[in-house]
């Protein structure tokens, strides 16, 4: 039996682990804290945010979610913390801080 990626931890014996490279469901991603990785975090400041969206397509990670056609904030369990979104963004609305934490 292979396990979800959401079920596996150091204990999980290689024989129960999915190959790495091969995708064998969709949408597994969100299981996984990718954003544990971050060096720097990028934070929002919604008094600048103007809610143009040029963020939204530049990050890489899909880490800033649209609701009601506003940025809802970041999600910071799969941001990587490239920063990307506070170099494109016009009205300099997020900036980035040293650091992974939120």
């Amino acid at each position: 039996m292979i396990r979800p990626a959401r079920e596996i931890d150091e204990h999980t014996p290689w024989q129960e682990m999915t190959l790495g490279g091969e995708v064998y469901e969709p949408a597994t991603a969100r299981y996984v804290n990718t954003g544990a990785w971050r060096t720097d975090t990028p934070v929002l400041d919604r008094e600048k945010c103007r809610n143009c969206l040029l963020c939204v397509p530049y990050c890489p990670d899909s880490s800033l979610p649209v609701a009601e056609g506003k940025l809802a904030g970041i999600d910071y369990l799969h941001c990587k913390g490239c920063g990307i979104c506070a170099q494109v963004c016009p009205f300099g609305a997020i900036t980035v801080k040293e650091g992974g934490e939120a």
